[in-house]
Protein backbone atom coordinates (compact mmCIF):
# COMPACT_ATOMS: atom_id res chain seq x y z
CA UNK A 1 0.00 0.00 0.00
CA UNK A 2 2.65 2.52 0.94
CA UNK A 3 4.41 1.48 -2.64
CA UNK A 4 1.01 2.73 -4.15
CA UNK A 5 0.93 5.79 -2.35
CA UNK A 6 4.47 6.77 -3.14
CA UNK A 7 3.58 6.01 -7.04
CA UNK A 8 0.49 8.23 -6.53
CA UNK A 9 1.95 11.19 -5.20
CA UNK A 10 5.01 10.96 -8.54
CA UNK A 11 2.44 10.82 -11.20
CA UNK A 12 0.59 13.78 -9.30
CA UNK A 13 3.87 15.69 -9.17
CA UNK A 14 4.11 14.96 -12.70
CA UNK A 15 1.17 15.81 -14.09
CA UNK A 16 1.50 19.52 -12.24
CA UNK A 17 5.17 20.08 -13.84
CA UNK A 18 3.55 19.22 -17.09
CA UNK A 19 1.01 21.99 -16.37
CA UNK A 20 3.27 24.32 -15.86
CA UNK A 21 5.96 23.96 -18.14
CA UNK A 22 3.56 24.14 -21.17
CA UNK A 23 3.02 28.14 -19.91
CA UNK A 24 5.43 30.56 -20.63
CA UNK A 25 7.63 31.97 -17.68
CA UNK A 26 5.11 35.58 -18.00
CA UNK A 27 2.56 33.42 -17.44
CA UNK A 28 3.65 31.68 -14.41
CA UNK A 29 4.47 35.17 -12.39
CA UNK A 30 1.25 36.93 -13.53
CA UNK A 31 -0.53 33.75 -12.19
CA UNK A 32 1.09 33.70 -8.55
CA UNK A 33 0.80 37.83 -8.74
CA UNK A 34 -3.05 37.19 -9.27
CA UNK A 35 -2.75 34.86 -6.34
CA UNK A 36 -0.73 37.00 -3.87
CA UNK A 37 -2.71 40.19 -4.24
CA UNK A 38 -5.81 38.53 -3.82
CA UNK A 39 -4.84 37.29 -0.93
CA UNK A 40 -3.81 40.43 0.33
CA UNK A 41 -7.16 41.98 -0.49
CA UNK A 42 -8.60 39.66 2.14
CA UNK A 43 -6.16 40.36 4.82
CA UNK A 44 -6.98 44.24 4.75
CA UNK A 45 -7.83 45.39 8.18
CA UNK A 46 -11.69 46.50 8.28
CA UNK A 47 -12.06 50.39 8.80
CA UNK A 48 -12.84 50.77 12.18
CA UNK A 49 -15.43 53.50 13.89
CA UNK A 50 -14.51 55.83 16.29
CA UNK A 51 -17.04 53.68 18.82
CA UNK A 52 -15.24 50.56 18.04
CA UNK A 53 -11.75 52.16 18.21
CA UNK A 54 -12.58 53.63 21.76
CA UNK A 55 -14.29 50.66 23.36
CA UNK A 56 -10.83 48.37 21.90
CA UNK A 57 -8.62 51.07 24.13
CA UNK A 58 -10.95 51.05 27.12
CA UNK A 59 -10.17 47.89 29.05
CA UNK A 60 -12.24 46.56 31.39
CA UNK A 61 -10.67 45.88 34.85
CA UNK A 62 -9.39 42.67 36.04
CA UNK A 63 -12.23 40.01 37.47
CA UNK A 64 -12.11 38.32 40.77
CA UNK A 65 -13.56 35.12 41.38
CA UNK A 66 -16.88 35.30 42.95
CA UNK A 67 -17.91 32.69 45.61
CA UNK A 68 -21.18 32.50 47.29
CA UNK A 69 -22.77 29.96 49.30
CA UNK A 70 -26.70 29.28 50.22
CA UNK A 71 -27.69 30.98 53.27
CA UNK A 72 -31.12 31.81 54.05
CA UNK A 73 -30.57 35.35 55.26
CA UNK A 74 -28.95 36.59 51.67
CA UNK A 75 -32.62 36.52 50.06
CA UNK A 76 -33.62 39.95 50.38
CA UNK A 77 -36.99 42.00 49.20
CA UNK A 78 -34.87 44.90 48.23
CA UNK A 79 -34.73 43.83 44.07
CA UNK A 80 -36.56 44.69 41.10
CA UNK A 81 -40.34 43.10 41.96
CA UNK A 82 -41.92 43.83 45.09
CA UNK A 83 -43.29 40.17 45.28
CA UNK A 84 -39.97 38.57 44.92
CA UNK A 85 -36.48 38.11 46.98
CA UNK A 86 -33.35 38.06 45.58
CA UNK A 87 -29.72 36.32 46.56
CA UNK A 88 -27.46 38.69 45.05
CA UNK A 89 -24.21 35.79 43.97
CA UNK A 90 -21.62 38.79 44.16
CA UNK A 91 -21.18 38.57 40.19
CA UNK A 92 -21.73 41.91 39.63
CA UNK A 93 -18.96 43.01 41.83
CA UNK A 94 -16.65 40.88 40.76
CA UNK A 95 -16.84 41.74 37.20
CA UNK A 96 -17.49 45.42 37.77
CA UNK A 97 -20.34 45.38 35.76
CA UNK A 98 -19.95 43.29 33.58
CA UNK A 99 -22.52 41.11 34.44
CA UNK A 100 -25.06 40.11 37.49
CA UNK A 101 -26.44 36.92 38.56
CA UNK A 102 -28.93 36.04 41.27
CA UNK A 103 -31.33 33.50 42.85
CA UNK A 104 -35.08 35.01 43.20
CA UNK A 105 -37.69 33.49 44.96
CA UNK A 106 -41.22 34.46 43.98
CA UNK A 107 -43.17 34.83 47.11
CA UNK A 108 -46.77 32.44 46.58
CA UNK A 109 -49.51 32.87 46.21
CA UNK A 110 -49.33 34.58 42.63
CA UNK A 111 -51.18 38.03 42.18
CA UNK A 112 -51.49 38.54 38.51
CA UNK A 113 -52.60 42.05 39.21
CA UNK A 114 -49.43 42.65 40.86
CA UNK A 115 -47.81 40.59 38.58
CA UNK A 116 -48.52 40.37 35.04
CA UNK A 117 -47.50 43.64 34.11
CA UNK A 118 -45.98 43.50 30.43
CA UNK A 119 -42.37 44.74 30.71
CA UNK A 120 -38.87 44.67 28.93
CA UNK A 121 -35.21 45.28 30.28
CA UNK A 122 -32.82 47.24 28.31
CA UNK A 123 -29.49 44.94 28.65
CA UNK A 124 -27.36 42.64 26.55
CA UNK A 125 -28.51 39.43 27.39
CA UNK A 126 -30.60 38.07 29.86
CA UNK A 127 -30.68 33.83 31.07
CA UNK A 128 -33.74 32.31 33.13
CA UNK A 129 -33.25 28.78 34.65
CA UNK A 130 -35.60 27.52 36.97
CA UNK A 131 -34.42 25.95 40.03
CA UNK A 132 -37.33 24.40 41.66
CA UNK A 133 -41.11 25.25 40.97
CA UNK A 134 -42.18 26.32 37.96
CA UNK A 135 -43.16 29.57 36.09
CA UNK A 136 -45.62 30.35 33.03
CA UNK A 137 -44.35 33.32 31.02
CA UNK A 138 -45.81 35.31 28.34
CA UNK A 139 -42.67 36.59 25.65
CA UNK A 140 -43.71 38.37 22.51
CA UNK A 141 -43.61 36.38 19.71
CA UNK A 142 -43.27 33.28 22.04
CA UNK A 143 -46.30 32.97 23.57
CA UNK A 144 -47.35 31.62 27.06
CA UNK A 145 -44.88 29.28 27.94
CA UNK A 146 -44.76 26.88 31.13
CA UNK A 147 -41.10 26.64 32.54
CA UNK A 148 -40.74 24.28 35.16
CA UNK A 149 -37.62 22.49 37.35
CA UNK A 150 -35.09 22.74 34.64
CA UNK A 151 -36.23 24.12 32.54
CA UNK A 152 -34.07 27.39 31.00
CA UNK A 153 -34.62 30.62 28.30
CA UNK A 154 -32.96 33.24 27.04
CA UNK A 155 -34.76 36.53 26.75
CA UNK A 156 -33.64 39.19 23.90
CA UNK A 157 -33.07 42.58 24.27
CA UNK A 158 -36.00 44.71 24.72
CA UNK A 159 -38.42 41.83 24.35
CA UNK A 160 -41.82 42.31 25.59
CA UNK A 161 -42.49 39.96 28.05
CA UNK A 162 -44.68 39.37 31.87
CA UNK A 163 -44.81 36.17 34.36
CA UNK A 164 -48.42 34.93 34.56
CA UNK A 165 -48.33 32.81 37.33
CA UNK A 166 -46.29 30.49 39.25
CA UNK A 167 -45.64 28.43 42.17
CA UNK A 168 -45.49 28.70 45.59
CA UNK A 169 -42.17 27.24 45.95
CA UNK A 170 -40.59 28.56 42.66
CA UNK A 171 -36.86 29.64 42.58
CA UNK A 172 -35.05 31.13 39.38
CA UNK A 173 -31.51 31.54 38.24
CA UNK A 174 -30.92 35.09 36.38
CA UNK A 175 -27.98 36.21 34.68
CA UNK A 176 -27.67 39.67 33.22
CA UNK A 177 -25.40 41.78 31.15
CA UNK A 178 -24.97 44.55 31.76
CA UNK A 179 -25.40 44.39 35.28
CA UNK A 180 -27.15 47.73 35.73
CA UNK A 181 -30.07 48.32 33.43
CA UNK A 182 -33.30 49.82 32.96
CA UNK A 183 -36.76 48.39 32.76
CA UNK A 184 -39.53 49.81 31.04
CA UNK A 185 -43.07 48.92 32.47
CA UNK A 186 -45.79 49.13 29.26
CA UNK A 187 -49.71 49.85 29.31
CA UNK A 188 -51.85 47.57 27.78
Amino acid sequence: MAKQKATSKAVAKTAVKKKWTGLGSAAKSSARKTIKSKGRVAAAKPKTTAKAAKAATKARPKQRIAISHHREEDFKADGLRTYAQYRDLGIAAATHGLAQAHVIRLIGPCNPQEVSKLHYHDVEFQMVYVLKGWVKTYMEGQGETLMKQGSAWTQPPRIRHLIMDYSDDVELLEVILPAEFKTVELTA
